[in-house]
């Protein structure tokens, strides 16, 4: 009988996790496994704000594929995916096409527009390192040319977040400590510059506790970031922004509008032949996508009920990686033979970073953390996450130590 063959799509935190459990679990002759990435480097999305934001290297958030897989076991193929044919199981490739036994769709996320006239073509995302990277140029170049104009653009100085979630919050704090840095570096006056947060919802962070909530206002406004919350961002231009709150527009000029409020799943689930709810899969209690039981389905692609609140589980990086494990056992158990088992999310607790050296959250069933004892919590989540995928090499290299010191 013939290896089955096993390809995975995407190296995020979803398709490492599950190669690197496979790789573990599965000997060379029990099945060929092929990883698929554009890139031939995995970097940790839950970074991106710090990359953005200019207060780590681009480089410190990302290593090697080659660099945590087996290359005995897995075969990597560099290479973007441009459509999913479950119907004929396979998965076609700019530059081919594989087939396979079973499939495991990890693609990640993509910015969701909600339809805002021009933010498309005029905001930038936090959605890769090198939108990140962008990001941190762009916010420099827009420094260095305010004292070389011959009448300077308050518009360069303004810089607008839109989305008060996790990640426009966390991304908010790294700027509030790097902007200090950039007013000093180019010779502006800390005063004119403007971070402004534009939040739909009447509060950030939807789904914290209100006093983690008031704690996380509280440390970004003394730093000067401004909040305008109930309102709706409604156009974006290049040199400014259209914002409604309590029914009336205002005019905000900027030349640097993040967007950081809406994801959705990778735009090739929905146009695939794999049954879809508004774009993402919702996946069987094992992780398999209802219409193809050989194809399972992890991460921002997935659809996961949270059945104690009737609503859906976040795509968080520990949600992704939870499922990976669970994804890795159901495969190993049909290549091998032993009893599939339905995936059961554990809370270990969230935690947000408000900059170097602040943050806030809930760990242990909703023990409160704040300030420092927050923040090197928040360093141990991002440790464990490598330690999981690369081992206790790849925390050496890549981990977070600077517990006492600036990054």
């Amino acid at each position: 009988m013939s290896q089955p063959k096993i390809v995975v799509l995407g190296a995020g935190y979803g398709g490492l996790t599950t190669v690197a459990k496979l790789q573990k679990q599965l000997g060379v002759n029990d099945a060929q496994i092929t990883l698929v990435n554009k890139n031939d480097y995995h970097y940790e999305s839950t970074w991106l704000h710090e990359v953005a934001a200019g207060t780590i290297a681009p480089d410190k958030g990302r290593f090697k594929i080659t660099d945590v897989i087996n290359s005995a076991k897995v075969n990597f193929v560099q290479d973007t995916v441009t459509a999913i044919k479950a119907n004929e199981k396979k998965v076609e490739l700019e530059n081919g096409e594989l087939d396979y036994d079973y499939l495991v769709v990890a693609l990640g996320f993509e910015a969701a527009t909600f339809g805002i006239p021009g933010l498309l073509e005029n905001a930038l995302t936090i959605g890769s390192t090198n939108k990140a990277r962008l990001i941190r140029e762009h916010l420099e170049y827009q420094f260095a040319q305010y004292n070389n104009e011959a009448e300077p653009k308050q518009e360069r100085l303004n810089i607008v977040v839109g989305g008060g979630g996790f990640t426009g919050i966390e991304f908010v704090g790294e700027l509030a400590n790097r902007v200090p840095e950039l007013c000093e570096e180019f010779d502006i006056d800390r005063s004119k510059v403007r971070i402004i947060v534009v939040e739909a919802m009447e509060t950030i962070m939807p789904g914290f506790d209100p006093a983690l909530i008031e704690y996380a206002m509280n440390s970004l406004e003394g730093r000067g970031v401004e909040f305008k919350l109930g309102a709706f961002l409604k156009e974006v231009r290049a040199d400014g922004i259209t914002v409604e709150q309590n029914g009336k527009k205002e005019e905000i000029p900027t030349m640097t509008t993040v967007w950081a409020a809406g994801v959705r799943a990778n735009h090739l689930v929905e146009e695939s032949d794999i049954e879809d709810n508004r774009g993402k899969v919702e996946v069987t209690p094992e992780l398999r996508a209802p219409s193809h039981p050989d194809v399972f389905v992890v991460g921002d692609c997935a659809l996961i009920w949270n059945k104690a609140i009737d609503r859906p589980f976040p795509p968080t990086a520990q949600i992704a990686m939870q499922e990976a494990e669970t994804c890795a056992h159901n495969l190993v158990a049909l290549v091998k033979g032993g009893e599939l088992h339905p995936f059961e999310f554990i809370n270990r607790g969230t935690v947000c970073s408000l900059g170097e050296n602040d943050a806030m959250g809930s760990i242990f069933n909703g023990k409160q953390i704040y300030g420092w004892t927050a923040t090197v919590m928040k360093k141990v989540i991002d440790n464990r996450a490598l330690l999981k995928v690369g081992g206790l090499g790849l925390v050496l290299k890549k981990g977070k130590f600077n517990i006492f010191t600036s990054k």
